[in-house]
């Protein structure tokens, strides 16, 4: 089926005279079924080469799912790679130490996921026997796992067919379900994702809907209507900007004292003083008699 076809009619038909105001709308099933053919169609035709998709490694899954957190796919690609060879499973990530597991996680922000995700490798292998579980609870109980990760998880280790929402899911609902609304919800998109998972093969299914929702996205980008999209604020001069500092700083360096931080940065700022007590705070910066350092 050509992909020409993405802005047919999909049979919307409003439950009664709030839908504008809820948006609330009853899409037929063959419909449905005409959204999911335009997926498959685009997917088979143009599906990405993304390397935790040549895996169902439950352990290769999460380390992808979490590394995909709030990070471009370009970015986590290569990162994925290093980081597998050398963690390449749950008791090597356990046994770690926070500054090798940092050192790996560079270039990829956010350096708290990393610890989350140190900490659920050892809680799986101090709870688990070392196999990540497979139910919904005991996956969200890991650290650094909610909702959408675990039943992401769910579905491409395990091929389940949990329903669940990212951006370019939302791509593809707003685009076709809802092409006037402004501030859509995820409340509202829900039913429709529950209704088109392919329970034959939900792995395969959510690839391709997330390969159609990027492509979707080049074209007009229609999840800034969601009611959930928040624009990520810009790196330059962020305080994030200020823990990526602080982090390449120490390790380098092993243990600085707070002079010595400030003496080693160009632009030690207010920025960097509240960077470095939130990461004390997480834990993911130690003091140890009045020296910062990983571990």
């Amino acid at each position: 089926m050509s992909n020409q076809g993405v802005n047919v009619d999909f049979g919307l038909v409003a439950k009664d005279s709030q839908a504008d105001t809820n948006h609330s709308c009853e899409p037929c099933p063959q419909r449905i079924d005409s959204v999911r053919e335009l997926v498959y169609d685009h997917y088979e035709q143009h599906g990405r080469n993304l390397p935790w998709r040549k895996t169902t490694d439950p352990y290769c899954i999460l380390v992808s799912e979490v590394m995909l957190q709030q990070t471009q796919v370009d970015r986590v690609a290569p990162r994925y790679l290093s980081f597998l060879e050398r963690f390449p499973d749950f008791v090597s990530l356990a046994s770690a130490t926070p500054s090798e597991v940092l050192r790996e996680w560079q270039g990829l922000g956010y350096n708290r996921r990393a610890l989350s995700l140190q900490a659920a490798a050892r809680q799986v292998v101090e709870s688990h026997g070392g196999v990540l579980p497979e139910d919904k609870r005991s996956l969200m109980s890991l650290p650094g796992i909610g909702s959408y990760t675990a039943s992401a998880i769910r579905a491409f280790a395990f091929n389940q067919p949990d329903a669940f929402i990212e951006t370019n899911i939302r791509e593809v609902f707003i685009h076709h379900f809802f092409p006037e609304a402004e501030s859509v919800t995820d409340a509202e998109i829900m039913p429709l994702v529950e209704m088109a998972v392919d329970r034959e093969n939900p792995r395969r299914w959510y690839q391709a809907l997330m390969d159609y929702g990027v492509k979707l996205k080049q074209q007009g980008n229609a999840s800034r209507r969601s009611a959930h999209h928040r624009p990520q604020s810009r790196f330059s001069g962020s305080r994030r900007q200020a823990r990526g500092e602080i982090l390449r700083l120490l390790l380098a360096s092993g243990r600085l004292s707070l002079e010595a931080l400030r003496e080693s940065s160009d632009i030690w700022d207010t920025r960097y003083e509240d960077a470095l007590k939130a990461m004390l705070q997480e834990g993911v910066v130690r003091e140890h008699s009045g020296e910062y350092g990983l571990d």
